[in-house]
């Protein structure tokens, strides 16, 4: 949207409309706010029923309670006074880390701190911005505006890999791996106290937590939420912490992180997860003091996407890239190794 011409308004009450969404055919009787509540981020179960009770929701073009159950093909709009936000993104010249790069497309290692894309809070600095300063014409998803080249991501805070996409073909091709689960990821965390078993499988679902939309909740009983599989294994054990590989074979929001408390072994300095604490170890302040100061050294939580495979779309062949591990995390790993060698 390049104008306010451009916007979508209803002429009868003259608000904007800013979500449509149209239930799918296997979609289950669901009340209306909890729909919105798991399809809108950063938006509040109160501000939903507000926005209900205030005739900003409607379904069919009908205004609702928000008791109503949502049924399969309803059209579910959301709109408001004020327009939308444009979508055009601001080219901003921030540099890139780029491991690789060829005509179809490029993979770049994230540093930890930088949005992948504009939203809520975070309309600049991020690497969109840095990808539409470096590289022009860069293809998008259908319903995916604003976010040019982008296939997949990782959090704010965590490092590591990233492909991105040159052109439609090679945004296809990736977006069919995605879909597929074909792309083989890895991850590093340092998690609290030692997985058990030392190596496994988490099938467990994961979606919004229904008390706190800002994060992801695990559903074991698989009520809500979408599946989610995490292979894992220990790669070093420093006693009170462990070094250990995620393998992904869903790709959902925060869910190495998710899944990682489920069992017990939030990663280490986690905020969002409960890691920022110490979990495990002695009650001396010594050993409090160590691990405040490894805080300080890896603020943020330890994870690190550090390989990304896929078969290339321009010559059909598989391809993987590995990347090393950030200062802040080898550094925290050190620590580790010499306070557990030493007391």
């Amino acid at each position: 949207m390049n104008n306010e011409e451009d916007l979508i308004e209803d002429d009868e009450d003259g608000l904007f409309e800013h979500h449509r969404i149209v239930a799918d055919t296997r979609q289950s009787l669901l009340r209306i706010d909890k729909f919105l509540m798991a399809r809108l981020p950063n938006v509040t179960r109160t501000k939903i029923q507000d926005g209900i009770h205030e005739g900003f929701v409607k379904v069919n073009e009908e205004s609702v309670k928000p008791n109503y159950k949502v049924h399969p093909h309803d059209v579910i709009t959301v709109a408001f006074p004020e327009p939308p936000r444009d979508t055009d993104v601001v080219p901003e010249n921030i540099p890139l880390n780029i491991v690789y790069e060829d005509e179809y497309l490029l993979v770049v290692n994230k540093a930890a701190g930088m949005v992948v894309h504009p939203a809520y809070q975070n309309w600049s600095g991020t690497l969109v911005n840095a990808l539409t300063y470096h590289f022009q014409n860069l293809p998008e998803m259908a319903g995916n505006d604003g976010r040019p080249g982008l296939v997949h991501r990782i959090d704010k805070d965590t490092s590591g890999l990233l492909v991105i996409a040159k052109t439609e073909k090679a945004m296809n091709s990736l977006a069919k791996q995605f879909f597929d689960h074909s792309i083989e990821r890895t991850y590093q965390a340092i998690v609290w106290g030692l997985p058990n078993p030392e190596a496994g499988t988490i099938n467990v679902n994961v979606g919004r937590s229904l008390k706190d939309r800002r994060i992801t909740a695990a559903f074991p009983e698989g009520d809500f939420g979408r599946t989610a599989i995490t292979h894992y294994k220990l790669l070093q054990d420093f006693r009170y912490v462990s070094l250990i590989e995620c393998k992904l074979e869903t790709g959902r929001t925060h869910q190495i992180r998710a899944h990682m408390k489920f069992i017990g072994n939030p990663i280490f300095n986690d905020a969002t997860y409960g890691g920022n604490e110490a979990m495990k170890g002695t009650i001396f302040s010594k050993y409090k003091q160590f691990v405040d100061n490894c805080f300080k050294i890896i603020p943020r939580q330890a994870l690190h996407a550090k390989t990304l495979g896929f078969i290339h779309p321009g010559t059909n062949k598989f391809i993987q890239f590995d990347s090393e591990l950030p200062m802040d995390f080898k550094e925290v790993i050190e620590k580790w190794e010499h306070y557990v060698k030493y007391n």
